[in-house]
């Protein structure tokens, strides 16, 4: 059948989508699913349909992180991720790889009626989802309040997937500190049961641990809307220390960075505690968790923050020249100490920072007097002048102004990573009026974007550790190629000249040699 249009030009269709793929590079992050032991571990950790029929949960997350790669953003973009017939070809080979005849022969009696699709079926997918909804935590709901469903063990299994993960990035990059920013990100849904966030509308509010230095998110806690950023954030630091204690050393520096909703007296005092004695020196003596977070303006802190005694200094900005300049900021240390904390000896010293920016008021439009908006942002008026005031908190000895800027480091990639979970992946639609099935989802998407990152920042690096996921797709994931079987072996055959071959070739060495390093 020919199809013409406006152009001269004719469509016609291939009479065998054999060995035809659009998405020739993915063929290197299957390889690095398999060299960070994603399989392995899930196999490990989530046992769902032991009965031997059907799809193994490997091969639904794994379907799942392809998705998630390729642009997908919902469940039914399965079937356009299985109409790819040579990239299924290419997924195929690899489910067998290393298995003895008798591991193929169970495998190819797991579907009685013969395998007529290479990825998982938007409907077994979303079963498959359901598995991790438990309906009993369901029932602990209470009205009104903020309530955390209590993992089942095929979502705990997905969360050890992801700190294996983690724990086989930490290995190759062996990091000397660990910077944990810590924050929420709100998605938007309209699902019947998702609940209203402090933002006025409906949706989810999970709380993200992610490593600064190794770009990746180490720990997800999927939430309700309604769950305030700062509930049970110390349970959610201590649940990542203690894995990453385990497998990055006892001598890594650790230091956590939030915003104002992990203010609280008792968490500071944890953290300085170095996580209640988790964390110690070679002598045995706890080490601090060395923080920057964010401290509410209260009356108390703008009290403190307009004392006479008070010396503001300018905030001084490094240039990428390698100059120094003044911003229009000024900092300085205020002698704020909140009522929770003790004033004995013993106490921690905390440096409490204030910066403050003066604020030019807009001009009020005349018969608008009364319907002015309200600031967005903290006030002070300091000896006659108004001014934007904010506020750090952080037990490091180092200068005010340098705390400041380590502090709004976090605000760069952490937040840049928030925007990513939605419009680059599949994190911004959830599928399922189940909690627990929308948790699973998000899990998965965690683990394709980590995977990524590890891509991007330890295989590719140089220019490619910074690029979104849209370049990658447009530059590597979209090659069109060919697969050709031959004694047995699959070729992947690009248009001879295409600069993405030499990208490929490249990312599967650096994949090898990740593989190889000693874990």
């Amino acid at each position: 059948m020919r199809t013409g249009g406006v152009l001269p030009v004719y469509l016609e269709e291939e009479k065998s989508g054999s060995g035809m793929t659009a998405l020739a590079g993915l063929i290197p992050y299957v390889e690095l699913i398999h060299a960070a032991g994603v399989r392995s571990s899930i196999e490990r950790h989530i046992h769902l349909r032991d009965s031997g029929q059907g799809w193994t949960p490997a091969q639904m997350v794994t379907a799942g992180i392809l998705l998630n790669l390729a642009g997908g953003d919902c469940v039914d973009d399965l079937d356009r991720l299985n109409a790819d017939a040579g990239f299924g070809q290419v997924l195929r080979q690899v489910e067998c790889h290393k298995m003895a005849r008798r591991e193929r022969r169970e495998m190819e009696r797991r579907f009685r009626k013969g395998r007529d699709r290479n990825v998982v079926s938007p409907s077994a997918m979303r079963r498959f989802l359901k598995e991790f909804h438990d309906e009993e935590q369901e029932k602990l709901r209470v009205q009104g309040k903020a309530f955390i469903p209590a993992p089942n063990a095929h979502l705990q299994g997905l969360r050890q997937t992801n700190w294996g993960v983690t724990a086989f990035s930490c290995s190759r990059k062996r990091p000397k500190s660990l910077t944990l920013d810590i924050d929420a990100v709100v998605i938007d849904s309209e699902k019947e049961n998702a609940l209203y966030c402090y933002e006025g509308h409906k949706g989810y509010q999970p709380l993200n641990v992610y490593l600064a230095e190794l770009g990746i998110v180490a720990h997800s806690e999927f939430r309700d809307g309604n769950v305030p950023a700062g509930y049970d954030i110390q349970r959610v630091t201590d649940e990542s220390l203690e894995q990453l204690v385990r497998f990055a050393g006892a001598t890594v520096e650790f230091a956590v960075r939030s915003d104002t909703a992990a203010y609280d007296t008792n968490y500071l005092r944890y953290l300085h505690s170095g996580g209640n004695g988790r964390l110690k020196d070679a002598e045995g003596t706890p080490r601090p968790v060395w923080f920057a977070i964010g401290v509410p303006v209260t009356a108390a802190v703008k009290e403190a923050a307009a004392k006479h005694s008070v010396e503001w200094e300018p905030l001084m900005r490094r240039k990428s020249d390698g100059t120094v300049g003044k911003t229009n900021q000024e900092w300085a240390v205020i002698p704020f100490v909140p009522g929770s904390l003790s004033r004995s000896k013993k106490d921690p010293d905390f440096q409490f920072i204030a910066i403050r920016e003066v604020h030019e008021p807009q001009l009020t439009l005349p018969g608008m007097e009364q319907e002015q908006p309200q600031l967005p942002f903290p006030t002070v008026e300091l000896e006659g002048v108004i001014y934007k005031l904010h506020v750090v908190v952080s037990n490091r000895d180092w200068e005010g102004d340098r705390i400041i800027w380590w502090y709004r480091e976090r605000c760069g990639k952490s937040e840049e990573i928030h925007a990513a979970m939605q419009h680059d992946y599949a994190g911004g639609k959830m599928p399922s009026d189940l909690f627990g099935a929308n948790a699973a989802w998000w899990g998965i998407m965690i683990l394709a974007m980590n995977l990524n990152q590890i891509m991007k920042r330890q295989v590719l690096g140089g220019k490619w550790a910074e690029k979104r996921l849209k370049a990658i797709r447009h530059s590597i994931i979209n090659l069109p190629g060919r697969v050709v079987e031959h004694g047995r072996q699959l070729f992947l055959r690009l248009a001879k000249g295409d600069p993405g071959f030499g990208l490929l070739v490249a990312m599967r060495r650096g994949v090898a040699v990740l593989a190889a390093a000693p874990g």
